[in-house]
């Protein structure tokens, strides 16, 4: 009898069973889109920092190998097609939400502000968009798509390219905020964030609403945040 598996394992399986294709985007160059952009962000389960979302316009006529799903590339293997993906497409950038916000309008509207945000800042501008399994609040015809970033080759650049962009400012922060070890995990609730959290209590960049965070210090010290966080989605 084979042993149950968790949740995380069971979609990571899925996930990897799924093919990254242009068939998205080639649907929409054949109805007339000429610059597709797909959109996807990073970071919704991080317990520190910004969620990061990015939009990419791939060149039809340069095909990049390799994309996938950036939650399923070694860290080495994302450097490298990042770098191709920021040379070779037509078009990409970047934006992010910060903590602060996050705890003000939860992380799901973050999410689809910062990939919006990401949207607006092409150039050229995206005359499609295939965003992973959310409708953004912009007027550009859009097709959301359930794992889109295992799926279509462009929401996976853009996982790809958002997922790298936060790696680093992970990084860049660790140095400042060095107790709670974010180079290595990235401001996600390992055993050892968690621990951190337990003996230091969260610095001003930490998600405020999310339970691990605001339940780690003495509740005594946090009630004001508790009644806010009740209000919003869990993180």
């Amino acid at each position: 009898m084979e042993r149950p598996v968790s949740a995380a394992t069971a979609k990571l399986r899925l996930l990897k069973s799924l093919r990254c294709t242009l068939r998205f985007e080639k649907r929409a160059w054949l109805a007339g889109a000429l610059r597709v952009a797909g959109v996807d962000e990073v970071g919704r389960g991080s317990l520190f920092g910004p969620v990061v979302a990015a939009a990419v316009i791939l060149d039809p006529r340069y095909r990049i190998r390799g994309l996938r799903d950036s939650k399923l590339l070694p860290a080495d293997r994302r450097e490298i097609l990042a770098d191709r993906i920021r040379e070779h497409a037509l078009a990409f950038a970047v934006a992010a939400v910060d903590a602060e916000q996050i705890d003000r309008i939860n992380i799901y509207q973050a999410s689809r502000v910062a990939m919006r945000d990401a949207v607006l800042l092409l150039s050229p501008a995206a005359d499609y968009l295939l965003v992973d399994a959310m409708k953004l609040d912009c007027e550009v015809p859009q097709d959301p798509i359930i794992h889109g970033d295992a799926l279509s080759a462009s929401i996976a650049a853009a996982s790809i390219v958002a997922k790298v962009h936060r790696d680093r400012m992970m990084k860049e922060w660790d140095p400042i905020f060095p107790a709670y070890g974010l180079a290595s995990n990235k401001g996600y609730s390992t055993p050892f964030h968690l621990a951190a959290l337990r003996d230091h209590g969260p610095c001003p960049l930490h998600r405020q609403s999310f339970a691990p965070v605001w339940g780690a210090p003495p509740q005594e010290a946090f009630e004001f945040m508790q009644k806010d966080a009740a209000e919003l989605e869990p993180g």
